[in-house]
């Protein structure tokens, strides 16, 4: 089973909904179900095929997230070293053609949003970092095609998800 890492907060987040959806939203739709269930002929009740069309996708979410759940691994970024690049870790590059400085935190997918500069652990550019430290180069293959970076930084910061 491969975990999956997060940090606290996200944990907790996933968690919670996990909750509302077992014991809320399930008990919800099942009346919503047996309600439209009561007004008859179930081949032409919209209202029936809608509620068991929720039910199925929250039933698709709840086993989700159980297995997200199951499969995490909970770190907490402050406490590790960051000399090399690893989880929670903040990196400065250099773009070595166009000289552009750029900015990421590397961190689970759950909590990943690229537009922040919070890229996934599981991305190439994740990948291609995870390990090196100030001064490396490193070179990644991304969809723009093969670039070469010099890291300036890494660091820790706390990530605001």
């Amino acid at each position: 089973m491969q975990k999956v890492p997060m940090l606290e907060k996200t944990f907790r987040k996933l968690s919670e909904e996990l909750d509302q959806l077992k014991n809320e939203e399930r008990a919800k739709i099942a009346k919503i179900i047996d309600e439209a269930r009561e007004l008859g002929d179930l081949k032409e009740n919209a209202e029936y095929h809608a509620a068991k069309e929720r039910q199925g996708l929250m039933e698709a979410r709840i086993a989700e997230l159980t297995d997200l759940i199951a499969r995490a691994q909970v770190i907490d970024p402050s406490k590790l070293a960051h000399e090399r690049v690893s989880f929670g870790s903040t990196v400065i590059l250099t773009d070595q053609e166009s000289g552009e400085e750029l900015c990421y935190t590397i961190v689970g997918t759950q909590e990943s949003d690229p537009n922040r500069g919070l890229i996934s652990i599981e991305s190439p550019m994740a990948r291609a970092l995870l390990g090196k430290e100030e001064g490396d180069e490193v070179e990644i293959n991304l969809p723009g095609g093969r670039k070469s970076f010099d890291i300036e930084e890494v660091k820790y910061e706390p990530i605001e998800c």
